[in-house]
């Protein structure tokens, strides 16, 4: 990036995007050790293999270095703080207004600190015109919301509107002198300046702009985390389908039962989640925060992207492994439909035995806020209160979406909202699924480092642009055991009425 280029903002926003790699390495190195832990204990071992003893130790190396370079990101923020303060006390500085050294057609000099007649306030440097004490054409008391600015340019472009037109003119000498030097238009753009309209002045209103609204990854994030192998593209996993077997001696001497332990190979593919924009040298270099802007979309694009493969994808996915609990309805009720989750939960229970327990019920917003507004005959079946009724679920207020668990059933799943669910399932298009999750038997493998992403200047150069990249290596398995997942799916599932 050109000197001219280089702000505090894009510094800031490299900076952040680097913390957040940084957070996400120490938490997959903390997920790493917790695994390794909890699968001795599982097993009934009171030690760890040679392995996973070198493992812990490689994931406590990852975790200290994550955790070095965290504290030097911080520093590295904090030093970015403190130039952005000193630009702030520089712009203070610069438009502070002082007493004209001299009258403006007056006789002589003025007493100190006062104006005679005749003189008017200058800045205290003259390197550029200043507007002084004028009031903005554009600020927030005038146009909180930008409406009056988009009006004019509405009007001054499509109409002509010579008033329209005078404001936008003064606007901009205005933005000239009160902004940094090649900072008069502040536009940005297969993104390019027509594009960014909304971002383009006044400032004040860049803080306003309204980003895509992503699914995100709620489910991912309850998945049990493993760090993704540095090498390969495919992971094997040993299952044991034929187990060993024991039975009574019926008489001294008798052979013992033997059976041959065999085991089936479960291949897991590294797949890869991708995601570019290319952006307009002018909207980056001339725009205000247009880069961050984007990079934070495809961050949020990317990891829609994987919640969504875990849980749509063919053959692999939540919806394609779950075992299904039909609930036919023409008149679908909560009441009714509950004991299907109970059966679907069963199911779990059953196929994993003590490797495991149902923990989670994943579902979208809609069966979720259906849920809660169910009423039974003494109680609300969801209960937010402070003394909820013993056998009511209960909803978490301080949680919201992809924020958390958002409250618990009446037998204790643990509720995640995840709108990458789809509702356009069954003979009518219009049904959802409702899926009971053992977390710990929900693996997803990722790269450490990811997301990982590239500004590569030199291969748009031709069209005055910056490519950015982001992808994403991951693996993922629900398939250690059959019928681990559970999914309530059916009639009953269509869009729900309030």
């Amino acid at each position: 990036m050109p000197a001219s280029a280089i702000t505090t903002d894009s510094l800031r926003a490299q900076a952040e995007v680097e913390l957040q790699a940084a957070e996400h390495r120490r938490e997959v190195a903390r997920a790493r050790v917790a695994y390794i832990i909890q699968t001795a204990n599982q097993e009934g071992r009171s030690a760890l293999t040679e392995q996973e003893t070198a493992d812990v130790e490689a994931a406590r190396t990852s975790r200290d270095a994550a955790r070095r370079d965290i504290a030097a990101i911080r520093q590295k923020l904090a030093n970015l703080s403190d130039l952005e303060e000193e630009e702030r006390a520089y712009v203070a500085e610069s438009q502070r207004s002082v007493p004209a050294r001299g009258p403006v057609g007056g006789d002589g000099d003025a007493a100190p600190g006062t104006l005679p007649r005749g003189t008017r306030e200058v800045p205290a440097y003259d390197h550029a015109a200043r507007i002084g004490a004028e009031e903005r054409t554009y600020h927030r008391g005038n146009d909180p919301y930008g409406r009056r600015f988009l009006t004019d340019v509405a009007r001054g472009q499509v109409f002509s509107d010579p008033a329209a037109q005078a404001r936008l003119a003064r606007h901009m000498a205005e933005e000239r002198v009160e902004r940094q030097a090649g900072y008069q238009e502040r536009a940005a753009g297969d993104t390019t300046t027509a594009n960014w309209a909304g971002l383009t002045v006044p400032q004040y209103l860049v803080e306003l702009y309204a980003p895509v609204a992503r699914a995100l990854r709620p489910f991912a994030d309850i998945c049990n985390a493993h760090p993704l192998p540095p090498d390969g593209m495919a992971l094997d996993i040993s299952r044991i389908t034929t187990g060993t077997s024991t039975a009574l001696q019926a008489n001294e001497l008798d052979t013992a039962s033997a059976t041959s332990a065999d085991d089936t190979l479960l291949t897991i593919p590294v797949q890869t989640a991708a995601g570019q924009q290319k952006v307009s040298r002018q909207a980056i270099d001339r725009g205000t925060g247009i880069e961050d802007i984007l990079m934070q979309d495809l961050f949020a694009s990317l990891g829609t992207t994987l919640d969504a493969t875990l849980i749509t994808q063919a053959t692999t996915g939540l919806a394609a492994v779950a075992t299904g609990v039909t609930y036919d309805d023409t008149t679908p009720t909560v009441p009714e439909m509950y004991p299907k989750i109970m059966g679907a939960a069963a199911g779990v229970e059953a196929a994993l035995l003590a490797r495991g327990y149902p923990t989670h019920a994943v579902m979208h917003s809609r069966r979720w806020y259906w849920m809660a507004s169910a009423l039974t005959s003494t109680w609300p079946f969801i209960n937010s209160g402070p003394n909820p009724a013993q056998s009511a679920g209960v909803a978490n207020p301080a949680s919201a979406y992809n924020r958390g668990v958002r409250g618990t059933l009446p037998i204790g799943l643990e509720v995640v909202v995840d709108n990458n669910i789809a509702t356009n399932l069954g003979v009518g298009t219009n049904q959802d699924e409702l899926y009971v999750v053992p977390a710990m038997e929900a693996h997803l493998w990722e790269d450490p480092n990811a997301p990982i992403f590239i500004r590569a200047d030199q291969v748009a150069a031709p069209n005055i642009a910056v490519v950015l990249v982001v992808w994403e290596y991951f693996a993922y398995t629900f398939g250690r055991y059959s019928n681990a997942f559970g999914k309530v799916a059916g009639t009953g599932m269509v869009t729900p009425t309030f």
